[in-house]
């Protein structure tokens, strides 16, 4: 076998297998033995019940007193088992698996494994893994893997995959790295984490495959950020600009003034405007610190200086919002510049015009989504490209614009807070500004970090908002229901809370769904046709609701700080006191602890700085943040250290070597230009 066959040369997988498998994103064996396990089970002696906190997993040996006939529920068929262990009682649920009714015997004892849920001296177990005794033994402290499934693959079909192609495919993976950066950092060879991340000994190996995988993805992402810098700086500024006069008359109309934080980063976006080199900056600022505004400011200047600047964002209804908020502000200043809308659902004719109106220069500003950079645009005059971080403005997009003969000025704005000692090496191409102050008039958000028992006072809470003409989002952590989890999901939340609350208009709202249908329906919620929105994390960028003033977040202990941060942004934008509620499904102290930096501080920087310190060497599996840089393993945040060495190995390799060409880099050279070749990944975003 090779790296590059598809998947069905393995035993075992045939065409309507490789379906499965290509609806996860595997096509090919490279694909298949990078998709890396997203936990290990460990199965450990079972507990007894008094030893059981709620809302953990636990194995528990039992025998069986008695298993109730199947009832069916809706869409549900669901049986129960009445469980004897130890001196207390277990009851067992299992949901749409009544053919395992029979397999229960009364008297027989089994192993039951699962989430217990624990009310007084009542236990519940919803969904147990069931084992025999002897089933259990065989896997006992051995770490089992847990993949990313999606509908009908399993993950024995997944594990069964990987470990025929390591032990009958003949793969040989040629060792990139070279041996003194493996030694230096204590890496284990290439070939042998492969193997080992897949099916660990046991913890120790584990950790060791992770670090070495960790260790790739962020050296080639960071010797890629530094190429691109590299590229850059050797760029002298092509779109020279003077400041306009029609920026100081658009500060002075505001109906606020500018922060001092907004008046400095403001400076440094205009010395790059008219320096010698073209600008590559980051303004990074927390949720509502008033970055759009600054990037409003660079396209007025690049419009007034003759050229064309490009507003690029994640969803159509912000770029809808963003276009007439900034045709409105042009109207009210008498600023002499047009704007032009440019997204991916308008009809033919309307891509024509805006098309023939960026061609011939007509219009000066360009709002729109990924489609600003599609072949078919040809822009007049292109001086500024204005990006958020959902889409970083990378290899491929800079490479689209400079085959047209152009090398804009690139301004990324980003509301995720991250600790500059990570920025540094994470936008290691892009100088950086930072907006770390709020606007005097901003009411802060009221936070409060509950358990299911607050559940009936939230709705009611939400009744009185929306009462007063305010809106709602509800955040849920999955899409549909989980055998595996107990966790809130918009499809069915959103039917429970239609009954719940008559009279309201309740929609769902998540990333299954066709673009079409999402515009569709954030826009119905912008325009206030909506009262309460149930979505999973296709909200966190995207849409600005100044009437939306209550959100309440469903499992927030499967979220990360960061991304629990970024939600809450969505509230708080309006003149009235808005309020967040992040309900645990846990009762863990560390759990609470953890949450609670979010009831104390609404200051994304230290949040970011205390969920680095929270999370532990240990939490390799745990929460990962969301909205940048997706590395297949890595997280900036929870693999911060690893990140520092490989930003220190790559520095040394360039040190010695800048373009990698010596023979025993070949490899890692090699290796490289197929990273950039794609995209990069992470490099465009």
């Amino acid at each position: 076998m090779k790296l590059q066959d598809s998947i069905t040369k393995i035993k075992g997988i045939g065409e309507k297998k490789a379906v499965l498998f290509a609806k996860a994103g595997v096509h090919t064996i490279e694909d298949l033995l990078t998709y890396y396990p997203r936990a290990y089970e460990t199965y450990g002696e079972p507990a007894e019940l008094s030893e059981i906190e709620d809302g953990k997993k636990y194995s528990v040996c039992g025998y069986i007193l008695a298993v109730s006939a199947v009832k069916r529920y809706e869409k549900y068929q669901v049986f129960t088992a009445q469980i004897r262990a130890g001196e207390g009682e277990l009851q067992g649920t299992w949901f749409n698996m009544p053919f395992l009714r029979n397999h229960f015997q009364r008297g027989g004892q089994y192993i039951f494994r699962g989430i217990v849920n624990v009310r007084g001296k009542q236990y519940r177990m919803n969904q147990p893994e069931t084992f025999t005794l002897g089933e259990y033994e065989r896997l006992q402290h051995v770490l089992q893997p847990k993949y990313p499934l999606t509908a009908g693959l399993t993950g024995k079909m997944v594990s069964k995959a990987v470990r025929e192609v390591l032990e009958n495919g003949g793969i040989r993976m040629e060792e990139y790295l070279p041996e003194e950066i493996q030694k230096a950092y204590g890496l284990m060879p290439g070939q042998e984490a492969v193997r080992a991340v897949h099916f660990p000994e046991d913890d120790k190996e584990m950790r060791l495959a992770r670090d070495r995988l960790v260790f790739d993805e962020f050296l080639l992402f960071i010797l890629g950020i530094r190429r691109l810098k590299e590229s850059q700086e050797r760029l002298s500024n092509e779109a020279k600009m003077k400041v306009s006069e029609e920026t100081g008359r658009l500060i002075r109309s505001l109906p606020y003034e500018l922060t001092a934080a907004q008046k400095r980063v403001w400076n440094e976006i205009v010395s790059d405007l008219t320096g010698d080199h073209m600008m590559s900056r980051l303004v990074q600022g927390d949720v509502g610190s008033g970055k759009t505004i600054l990037a409003v400011l660079a396209l007025v200047t690049a419009g007034c200086n003759g050229y064309q600047g490009a507003l690029m964002v994640p969803t159509e209804v912000l770029a809808e919002q963003h276009f007439q908020s900034i045709r409105e502000m042009f109207a009210n200043c008498g600023i002499p510049l047009k704007a032009v809308l440019l997204t991916g659902s308008m009809t033919a004719k309307e891509k024509r015009e805006a098309h023939e109106a960026i061609a011939c220069g007509a219009v000066q500003i360009i709002i729109g989504t990924h489609a600003l950079i599609q072949e078919k645009v040809a822009y007049h005059r292109l001086g500024l490209v204005v990006t958020d971080e959902q889409h970083r403005f990378g290899v491929r997009q800079r490479e689209a614009l400079a085959g047209k003969g152009m090398h804009p000025h690139v301004l990324v704005m980003s509301a995720t807070p991250i600790p500059r000692t990570l920025a540094i090496i994470v936008y290691g191409d892009l100088d950086i500004s930072v907006v770390d102050e709020l606007p005097a008039d901003r009411l802060p958000i009221k936070n409060c970090v509950v358990d299911e028992s607050y559940r009936p006072q939230a709705y009611r809470f939400m009744e009185k908002e929306t009462a007063l003409g305010h809106q709602v989002y509800i955040i849920c952590p999955m899409v549909e229901e989980s055998d595996e989890m107990e966790l809130e999901n918009v499809t069915d939340y959103t039917k429970k809370l239609t009954k719940l609350l008559p009279g309201h208009s309740v929609e769902c709202l998540h990333g299954r769904m066709k673009p079409k249908e999402k515009n569709e329906i954030m826009g119905r919620f912008a325009a206030g046709e909506i009262q309460i929105l149930v979505s999973t994390t296709v909200i966190e960028v995207g849409i600005n609701v100044p009437a939306a003033t209550v959100m309440m977040v469903e499992n927030a202990e499967r979220f990360g700080l960061a991304q629990l941060h970024q939600l809450r942004g969505r509230v708080g934008r309006g003149k009235d006191q808005s309020y967040c509620i992040f309900m645990s499904g846990s009762r863990g102290k560390e759990t609470k602890k953890r949450l609670e930096v979010l009831q104390q501080s609404n200051d994304g920087f230290y949040i970011a700085g205390e969920d680095l310190k929270l999370r532990g060497p240990g939490d390799l599996f745990g929460i990962r943040q969301s909205g940048i840089l997706e590395f297949k393993l890595g997280d900036i945040f929870q693999d911060a250290k690893v990140l520092q060495r490989a930003s220190e190995a790559a520095g040394r390799l360039l040190e010695s070597d800048p373009e990698l060409l010596a023979p025993k880099h070949r490899l890692l050279s090699e290796r490289l230009e197929r990273y950039l070749r794609r995209g990069g990944e992470n490099l465009s975003l």
